[in-house]
């Protein structure tokens, strides 16, 4: 069969390829900012792209469209983040593999961003006992989908091969 060594060729080259992908992280230089200021993602790696997320109701009682339905910042942050471990868990990755990050938090002249509430928030997941960090960019927007709102996040999650 004249395929056959052609089939072959195509296959190894692929579980080559499988076999090398690989997630490389590099930190920012002589820093402990709990980003990265690189991420290098090969070929071959499983990546995921994960919607922005926004916090879930922590109180029922409170107006729907008011920030006391959903928390402060760091309330907020962790909530978005919890949603978003699951949804990775959900497609078989972690925090850990999470390469990119895009942060928006509500910022305006009567209530200025809280970056302090979001770090709290984020080194929950970030930097301390989950090492691998991503990068990351925080933007200052007027508005969110509802009132309520002060954080959404989206990610991008790559798996290594290894």
């Amino acid at each position: 069969m004249k395929s056959g060594p052609f089939v072959l060729g195509v296959a190894l080259s692929m579980l080559a390829s499988a076999a090398s992908a690989e997630v490389i992280r590099h930190p920012i230089p002589n820093s402990t900012f709990p980003i990265a200021q690189a991420v290098t993602v090969t070929a071959g790696t499983t990546t995921v792209y994960v919607s922005g997320q926004v916090p879930p109701v922590v109180n029922k009682d409170a107006d729907p469209q008011g920030v006391a339905a959903f928390g402060d910042v760091k309330t907020q942050t962790v909530g978005v983040l919890n949603r978003i471990k699951a949804i990775l868990e959900g497609q078989g990755l972690g925090m850990g593999d999470v390469v990119k990050m895009q942060v928006f938090l509500v910022h305006t002249p009567a209530a200025p961003m809280d970056f302090k509430a979001f770090m709290e928030g984020y080194t929950q997941f970030f930097g301390g006992s989950q090492p691998n960090l991503p990068t990351r960019s925080v933007l200052g927007v007027a508005s969110l989908a509802n009132p309520g709102f002060l954080v959404e996040i989206e990610v991008i999650a790559a798996k290594d091969a290894k």
